[in-house]
């Protein structure tokens, strides 16, 4: 018996030191943005970039004394190519801190090119940055982009430059705002064993449309307070991968709508799954598969009017992502889909579309097929018309939350949820 136990001592001796290097080697999102596809439009800046460096924006959720970032050319038609790359902390849309600006580099190069269809991962980058702080990440694009990966709703002013490298600029003079964001999907920062990652997965009510631009008021960002907030010692990140449009069974491609998306179903792995650290998902989806079908913007139709989405339909897709994520040893916590009625665009809403919204939403409170629930519903509906938003969280489109709205969410969330 005693040999036995000084073998065991040894064994485990010997899978420290591998144990340690896994952890140093280790990574975990600070930050998320999910890639988006684009439609050509002249009018657009960002869409007609050559010769001319970007400068955007993100807020992180945890520190770390080291970055990494992604970029993304995965909805590109042909090879990206980016002639230079600097992090920094920022001063305001356009401006950084001049004595933080660090090159980034990818495998000891400046440059990079990216391959169609293809991310792309930074060398570390040493640069000490705390919670919640604001980083300005600039790209220069030498050649013209034919067909750029963007999020639409970056909801944080970005700057495109006047012709030429500006990354090492400490300001970006006369340059052309945009609420949108180019190439950047992701920051890692090195990971610790007690930190914890949720991605908030979901269309554009986790996108945060209608909450104040450059203000971080949306439910994720709010969940961020509130966790830094907590007697808990862990830290824990939160990450956004919500897409305005997003559907759970269908991929939404409607440039008057400003939907470009795959498929929550689709894009699960590369948006969430692939992110490193994950241990939580917060799901909130299913509000455009049963909004969509008949519904117009201007002539065109969300989704063929044909195209209704059931109960069963919705629960069907969901089972799929449970089943998904639990696979790798993740947590899903089920999130109820708000209320709408009022909805400024016509055909959204009926009565029987609001019939299977409260019936998916019983689903979600008591088939204990999810990790966990959240009631988002009751955290925002109307006592007295519980098929509408409460006006005092509603912004004037009556469908998605304004700032307060999207606070209330993040106060609906039991914390617990995440141990």
């Amino acid at each position: 018996m005693k040999k036995l136990r000084n073998f065991a001592i040894v064994c485990f001796l010997l899978l420290i030191p591998q144990v340690v290097r896994a952890q140093r080697n280790s990574w975990i999102a600070a930050w998320t943005m999910s890639p988006q596809s684009s439609a050509p439009n002249p009018k657009q800046p960002l869409l007609n970039i050559e010769n001319q460096t970007v400068r955007e924006r993100v807020r992180i959720s945890i520190g770390g004394s080291k970055l990494c970032i992604r970029l993304s050319n995965e909805y590109g038609s042909s090879p990206l190519l980016i002639g230079a790359a600097t992090v920094a902390i920022s001063t305001g849309p356009s401006g950084v801190r001049f004595e933080t600006i660090r090159a980034v580099t990818f495998g000891g190069r400046a440059a990079v090119m990216i391959p169609a269809g293809a991310p792309a991962l930074s060398d570390p980058i040493d640069f000490p940055v705390a919670p919640g702080a604001e980083i300005s990440v600039s790209l220069y694009f030498p050649r013209r982009i034919a067909t750029p990966t963007l999020h639409y709703l970056a909801l944080k002013r970005a700057v495109i430059s006047q012709p030429g490298d500006f990354t090492l600029a400490p300001n970006i003079e006369n340059g052309t705002p945009t609420n949108s964001s180019i190439s950047l999907t992701a920051i890692f920062v090195p990971a610790q064993l007690t930190q914890r990652l949720i991605v908030a997965f979901g269309d554009s009510v986790t996108d945060s449309d209608q909450s104040t631009v450059d203000a971080d008021r949306n439910w994720p960002n709010d969940l961020i307070r509130r966790l830094e907030k907590s007697s808990d010692d862990s830290q824990v990140a939160v990450v956004n991968a919500g897409i305005s449009g997003n559907r759970l069974l269908a991929d939404c491609f409607m440039p008057a709508a400003g939907c470009f998306s795959a498929s929550a179903l689709a894009r699960l792995e590369r948006d969430v799954l692939s992110l490193p650290g994950v241990t939580h998902i917060i799901l909130l989806e299913g509000l455009n598969d049963i909004g969509f079908p008949g519904a117009k913007l201007g002539a065109d139709y969300l989704a063929d009017p044909a195209d209704v989405r059931t109960r069963d339909d919705i629960i069907a897709g969901y089972r799929q992502l449970i089943s998904r994520v639990h696979a790798r040893g993740i947590k899903i916590i089920g999130a109820t889909i708000t209320p709408y009625e009022g909805v400024t665009v016509p055909g959204y809403y009926s009565e029987p579309k609001e019939a299977i919204r409260q019936a998916v939403n019983k689903w979600v409170r008591t088939a204990g097929e999810f990790d966990g629930v959240i009631d988002f519903d009751a955290a925002l509906r109307d006592p007295g018309r519980p098929s509408r938003l409460l006006p005092r969280f509603a912004s004037k489109d009556n469908l998605h939350p304004n700032d307060a709205g999207y606070d209330a969410m993040a106060n609906a969330i039991n914390l617990a949820l995440f141990k």
